[in-house]
């Protein structure tokens, strides 16, 4: 590369960069967005944001509706696609399995930016069951897969995306200051399993687990009406998450790409 060519490169990047940034808080927002909210939501300026969007648009890659505000378009169907596909070969038997042991219903998530995204379910056989939208992001303060993969990472890490999310209260059992967090930290740290009582819904307990050794954080759950999940049931649950962590993690191709991840 000369060094004329240098600077243009690095200006496809940050490019790239800015459009892929522009995607993810779409997708995170779940809803129309106009181009001031992108703005403060990047902080990319918006001649740039115009020019992205007019590119993302012509590619089908986002849409703007009659309120001219823009939301992810149908062409990333197929990618998405594409990327479960990855995921059963990898993780889907083993979410079937939970099911099939505990009949309740199995999920995995990962860590991306402040968020957990679950990426992967297998659904309980009973009538009455948590369903998660594949896709959904949640903060990870008020989640079993949450606070499982956020016992991953460096107290300063975890104090830092606290301090940015600002742990909004969901339920009246949400934790939601960085002491308490850190003093849960601690004994999913010591036990090397996460519990969610009743934080994210009410009623609802979450046992998880985080997946070890991936280019990315990631964790498996049981979640259930605490009436089926008891308190004497995660003991028999928490030790079976934990073999299953172990497994996905020594199943998982040594190239994060053939799942549709990047690490």
């Amino acid at each position: 590369m000369t060094e004329k060519d240098g600077p243009k490169a690095s200006e496809r990047v940050q490019s790239l960069d800015r459009a892929f940034l522009l995607l993810e808080r779409l997708a995170d927002a779940g809803r129309p967005v106009g181009i001031s909210e992108l703005a403060e939501m990047t902080d990319i300026p918006l001649p740039t944001i115009h020019r992205l969007l007019r590119f993302l648009s012509n590619e089908g890659y986002v849409r703007q509706d009659n309120s001219r505000r823009y939301a992810l378009g149908l062409r990333l169907i197929r990618l998405g696609q594409s990327a479960s596909r990855g995921l059963d070969v990898w993780a889907h038997g083993e979410l079937a399995g939970l099911v099939e042991q505990f009949e309740e219903t199995a999920n995995l998530a990962i860590l991306q930016g402040d968020l957990a995204i679950y990426v992967g379910q297998a659904p309980s056989p009973h009538t009455m069951r948590m369903f998660t939208e594949v896709g959904r992001a949640v903060s990870p303060h008020c989640t079993g897969v949450g606070k499982a993969m956020l016992a991953e990472l460096p107290d300063d890490r975890i104090l830092a995306l606290l301090r940015r999310t600002r742990m909004p209260a969901i339920t009246a059992h949400t934790i939601t200051t960085p002491e308490a967090m850190m003093a849960d930290i601690e004994q999913i740290r010591e036990r090397g399993y996460a519990i969610d009582d009743g934080e994210q819904e009410p009623g609802v307990r979450c046992v998880a687990a985080a997946v070890r050794g991936l280019p990315f954080p990631a964790a498996v759950s049981i979640s259930g009406p605490n009436s089926r999940v008891t308190e004497e049931k995660v003991p028999q649950i928490a030790p079976v998450l934990i073999e299953v962590a172990d497994r996905l993690r020594d199943r998982f191709p040594s190239s994060a790409g053939q799942v549709g991840f990047v690490g």
